[in-house]
């Protein structure tokens, strides 16, 4: 059996300019963090040669042509596993459309667990280009590239995509206490409603190449860069200012990214005290996070109570494989 283990993550500012249509003319930029929120696969080998694959529902299939979940399907045809295997997954919290990535941690965490199947080992690039090619261009998933590349490496970091489709992944230098500081500043909260990231994500994609959505995102890249330096700078004020400024571009990207029921949870929050916020993911639903100094969480609680708080905390690790008794 083989247990692999991948983070989910929270991204702050610059989502959007992870997409083809925005980076194929110019780089976009992401700041994002990986959290304490994870994604497992089980992989065992089975004693016969089906297929058996257990996520919302089960599939056991003779053939991989049969495999329905596109991201098992092609994991599978990519690493020329065959059958007789038994792929489970399990997840921290809710493991579709929440705004954390889990598609791509499915699918990172996925691959890893193969290639140990397969005795090779594989570096995180690999594992995140690899992730990139099943879900944009063999699914094709009109998603961008800051998730796989965050469920894999993890940690605090900026990614740039580039026109030649290559992401430079950017460490993040910054003191134990600000990156405390920015934990504890921390306060999420989730909807109670998950959403198609897809259909969102494909509107904007095509209305990424119009003149003034193409500026939006421009300027949300340089607000990624800017977080960078903010966070290197161990500038809190920054932060909160660069973050309110890529919340409203990103709203004006389409109406289908908040709602009334988003707005009012956002107006609530920073009324008792939250000094900047945003929803988390490509819109319409998830989680939604603040910045708020440690003393008003409890005011921001008492304002939205009817939401469940989540601790999202920053980790480290990036993807993983935390068991393999050989028995492959």
């Amino acid at each position: 059996m083989i247990i692999s283990r991948t983070p989910f993550r929270m991204s702050y500012v610059g989502g959007g300019t992870d997409i083809s249509a925005f980076y194929i003319d110019e780089p976009g930029a992401v700041v994002s963090t990986s959290i304490n929120k994870y994604m497992y696969i089980t992989l065992h080998k089975k004693f016969d040669s089906n297929i058996r694959v257990a996520y919302s529902k089960v599939e056991e299939v003779d053939h991989i042509k049969d495999i329905t979940h596109p991201l098992v399907r092609e994991a599978l045809l990519m690493l020329s596993i065959d059958g007789g295997v038994e792929i489970t997954s399990t997840a921290d919290i809710p493991a579709k459309g929440t705004g954390l990535g889990s598609s791509s941690s499915y699918t990172v965490g996925l691959l890893n667990a193969l290639y140990e199947y397969k005795g090779f080992k594989v570096n995180k690039l690999q594992l995140a280009n690899d992730a990139c090619n099943i879900e944009i261009n063999l699914c094709k998933e009109p998603i961008g590239k800051q998730d796989q590349f965050a469920a894999s490496f993890g940690g605090l970091k900026m990614y740039e995509f580039y026109p030649d489709d290559s992401v430079k992944v950017h460490d993040i230098k910054t003191s134990k206490n600000f990156k405390k500081l920015m934990d504890d500043s921390t306060i999420s909260f989730y909807l109670g409603s998950t959403r198609s990231a897809s259909n969102i994500l494909a509107k904007q994609t095509k209305i990424s190449r119009q003149k003034q959505k193409k500026l939006v995102l421009r300027r949300m890249a340089e607000i990624a860069r800017e977080f960078k330096n903010s966070i290197e700078e161990s500038k809190m004020d920054n932060l909160i200012e660069l973050m309110n400024e890529n919340w409203s571009l990103k709203k004006s990207m389409t109406s289908e990214i908040s709602n009334n029921f988003i707005d009012e949870a956002y107006e609530e929050g920073m009324n008792a005290g939250a000094k900047a916020g945003k929803l988390l993911g490509a819109g319409g639903g998830g989680f939604i996070t603040f910045f708020a100094p440690p003393e008003n969480h409890k005011a921001i609680r008492k304002s939205l109570f009817r939401l469940k708080e989540v601790e999202l905390k920053m980790e480290e690790g990036g993807a993983g494989i935390i068991f393999n008794d050989n028995l492959s």
